[in-house]
């Protein structure tokens, strides 16, 4: 069989068994799936205890190796649109999965020589315009050292040692930790690609041979259903954060122009990127913005303006816009957000942070769709 003709058959097994989900259920089913049950047995709750710590154990361990594939599969629904709608115009599936791999990665290269030749400039400006603004902030020479001093009494009480290494070997450390994060992000993203491209062209054939394992029709049409919610409501999610962070980036840009920061096209492009991750992003940009104006503007209240209009922005963006946008589809408890973003930070470093939120949608699905976890998923509802 022909991989259209494969595409379209499957197709046809999900648009049969999503009918099936779509029809009327009877008033018991209703109110079982309002219930929400909680385990009683100790044994139960020790196992599954144990078996989260050892599944978070593993995911740590192996994070070589699963952080592609998790990222693959989320890049996976966000580009299902494009690649469905490339066979509605004829084109060959493989083409249309590749098409859609290609402008992604034209855009990450555009994001990229975007970002890295004027952020090279600004580096090479730092060591001439540090000694400038120190002068400029001489009146807070004194709090500093006492500060300074009050750290150094706390280290001698505690025996912790915060030095840094000093001379030519620390610098020497810093470029082989460097070159070596971009060696590995280099084949994180080979292998991540290669896998998106697998899941793109035959991914669907991994959901029909599972429906067809299952042993009753009953799990059949909850698997359809939740691979069908999955798919439906992160593909929303990804796509429409991405315009709000492409609208966040261009307005950055407007106002870094309008103020008189050099560059503006990168703080545009640093807005759209570090949007992607809730609450701790926002944070970190505002750091940079503030110290992008300091160094174009000088010490000045003029400084202050550009990460005013920032903050402005994210202040719509987050509490009007996006809620707006999304509340109908997702409606997380935040400090579940917050939680998710330091836990994956931690276990992935920045690509967990970006993943958190989609990772953290998905369990809710999933939990919300399958009756021992219904708990669980309503304990992350916002």
């Amino acid at each position: 069989m022909s991989a259209p003709a494969a595409a379209k058959a499957i197709e046809e097994t999900v648009d049969n068994a999503t009918e099936t989900v779509r029809a009327p259920e009877p008033a018991v089913a209703h109110e079982g799936r309002e219930a929400m049950p909680l385990p009683t047995e100790p044994r139960t709750i020790f196992l599954g205890g144990l078996f989260i710590l050892a599944l978070l154990a593993a995911l740590y361990v192996a994070s070589p190796i699963v952080l592609p594939v998790v990222l693959a599969i989320v890049l996976k629904l966000f580009l299902q649109p494009v690649v469905r709608l490339t066979d509605r115009l004829g084109v060959p599936h493989g083409v249309g999965a590749a098409l859609a791999i290609a402008l992604l990665v034209l855009g990450l290269a555009a994001l990229i020589s975007g970002v890295a030749g004027p952020a090279a400039s600004w580096a090479g400006k730092l060591p001439e315009a540090i000694p400038k603004i120190q002068q400029q902030l001489a009146f807070l020479t004194r709090p500093i050292e006492s500060l300074g001093w009050m750290l150094g009494q706390l280290q001698d009480v505690t025996g912790v040692n915060g030095g840094l290494p000093q001379g030519p070997s620390h610098s020497v450390n810093v470029m082989g930790a460097l070159f070596s994060g971009t060696t590995t992000a280099a084949a994180g993203l080979f292998t991540t690609l290669v896998v998106l491209f697998f899941l793109l062209v035959s991914g669907e054939t991994f959901m029909r041979r599972f429906v067809e394992i299952l042993p009753s029709f009953a799990e059949k049409r909850q698997a359809v259903e939740i691979t069908l919610d999955i798919e439906r409501n992160i593909s929303a999610y990804l796509i429409t954060v991405t315009l709000i962070n492409l609208v966040v980036g261009t307005l950055t840009f407007c106002v870094m122009w309008a103020t008189g920061v050099a560059n503006p096209l990168l703080w545009g492009l640093i807005a759209f990127a570090v949007n992607f991750v809730p609450i701790l992003g926002p944070m970190v940009a505002m750091v940079i913005f503030l110290m992008a104006g300091v160094l174009s503007l000088g010490v000045t209240w003029w400084a202050l303006l550009p990460v005013g209009l920032y903050v402005l922005i994210h202040v719509i963006e987050g509490e009007i816009v996006t809620p707006m946008l999304l509340a109908r589809r997702f409606t997380i408890n935040p400090v579940a957000v917050i939680l998710a973003l330091l836990f994956w930070y931690w276990m992935w470093g920045v690509p967990g942070a970006i993943l958190a939120v989609p990772m953290l949608a998905i369990t809710k699905i999933v939990c919300d769709d399958l009756t021992p976890l219904r708990a669980f998923g309503h304990f992350l509802e916002g």
